[in-house]
């Protein structure tokens, strides 16, 4: 027998999570059902480096910008955990990561109702007939059996997958920044004498610190294209690219505005570290060069050509861009802290993307409410929560959105099935 839902949330990260919030406190008649393929809540565990802060204000959570009398607070999480007045004695804006994710868990635990763990949403499509779509079925694959549910409005956070360079495979000793710490947990100690870190950003400049703490006799190389890290740009203007009434300037603006505003912003997020770390960083490299005993390298204005791996290591082709010359570099781990991409919505909904409008350079056309437009005789709405940085700004798929973004979907959902359930009544009537 199908299940019938009104919601359908593919994933149940921090994006989700905050929808699920969001429904519960303003649409509790809604039915909604979250699918995760993990087993237990989880988000970006290998990346929970010891000291590692936030780079969020603490009170962009899962539910304060949208409706800061919510219990689900950050502020709240802290008051039930007895740690509200040391928070603030910290005199920070930022919580670690730990916190964080301790604080994610904390809010996840009370939906256990409607999320379903170890479930893999394997196929979506469109019920109807004559070419229309009245509703969609889902099909769930969970302990080796397939359950359909049924619904009018699907969610997709399905979250970001890790990039790495073309041509570079993972292995025991070729790593993304993604699996650091139960990679490391796997790490023979035959390993432990050189490492080389690939990347510019903020995870990059955190993994290379958290090696060079946590193995001090080994090497750590850093490898990035530019002169320097270049820190996070958090000034209060830039940050306004990230208030939520930018969304709606950024989302009516034309298409060649959204992409220089991209441009101009990626400062804010992409490709930056935090100034402390970076300075953290340097004050190594620096104490290293007077005491003679150099293991911190900052490989600047450099590339990685290629990977070579053998049993005895891994040989990499690194490039200096500014010389023209290459050289071989033998490190025994190498991590590509090198980012991460949306999954493409074709791959995710396959049998259903010919029915989404494009616009005359072929990008997918996101209604304000984060729903895909699509065509006429498309009844169901799918709302992405992430993949839309091209309609939305950078705010796309970010935490300091999320419950902004939750409460505006929620909203739409809750919008659409009054309106159908009214509709029915009138049919009711009429038959």
């Amino acid at each position: 027998m199908t299940e019938r839902c009104d919601v359908v949330g593919v994933g149940f990260g921090p994006s989700n999570l905050a929808l699920a919030i969001a429904l519960r406190e303003t649409a509790p008649a809604c039915r909604a059902r979250f699918f995760e393929a993990q087993d237990g809540f989880g988000w970006h565990r290998d990346m929970l480096l010891p000291g590692a802060t936030l780079q969020v204000n603490h009170l962009k959570d899962l539910a304060t910008l949208r409706n800061p009398r919510s219990r689900y607070t950050f502020v709240n999480y802290l008051q039930e955990r007895g740690r509200l007045v040391d928070f603030i004695n910290l005199k920070t804006q930022t919580p670690t990561r730990a916190e964080y994710h301790d604080y994610l868990e904390w809010a996840a635990a009370d939906f256990g109702d409607v999320c379903s763990y170890g479930s893999r949403v394997v196929g979506v499509r469109g019920v109807g007939a004559e070419g229309r779509i009245d509703a969609l079925e889902v099909d769930v694959e969970q302990g080796g059996e397939l359950r359909t549910v049924e619904t009018s409005h699907l969610v997709v956070a399905a979250g970001l997958r890790p990039r790495l360079p073309r041509g570079i495979v993972p292995s025991q000793r070729v790593w993304h920044s993604d699996t650091l710490l139960s990679s490391i947990e796997d790490m023979p100690y035959r390993f432990h004498r050189r490492f080389a870190v690939v990347g510019a950003g903020q995870s990059a400049a955190e993994a290379t610190a958290f090696l060079h703490r946590e193995f001090p006799d080994a090497e750590v190389h850093a490898i990035f294209g530019r002169f320097g890290y270049t820190p996070a740009d958090d000034s209060p203007y830039a940050n306004r690219i990230f208030d939520p009434a930018t969304v709606d300037e950024f989302h009516g603006a034309p298409a060649a505005v959204r992409e220089r505003l991209l441009r101009v912003h990626a400062s804010t997020n992409y490709s930056v570290v935090d100034l402390d770390l970076i300075e953290e960083l340097y004050r190594r490299e620096y104490d290293e060069s007077v005491r003679g005993d150099r293991r911190l390298f900052v490989e600047n204005v450099s590339a990685v050509e290629r990977a070579v791996e053998s049993p005895r290591g891994v040989t990499l082709t690194v490039r200096s861009e500014t010389r023209g010359s290459a050289r071989k570099l033998d490190v025994d781990i190498v991590v590509f802290a090198t980012g991460y991409e949306p999954e493409p919505i074709e791959e995710l909904l396959p049998g259903l993307a010919h029915r989404f409008q494009r616009d005359d350079r072929g990008v997918l056309v996101v209604d304000r409410d984060y729903a895909i437009r699509t065509d006429d005789d498309f009844a169901p709405a799918i709302h992405l929560q992430g993949g839309t940085e091209h309609s939305h700004g950078l705010t796309s798929s970010l935490l300091s959105a999320g419950a902004t973004r939750a409460g505006e979907i929620a909203h739409a959902v809750s919008t659409r099935s009054a309106a159908a359930f009214e509709r029915l009544l009138v049919d009711e009537v009429a038959s």
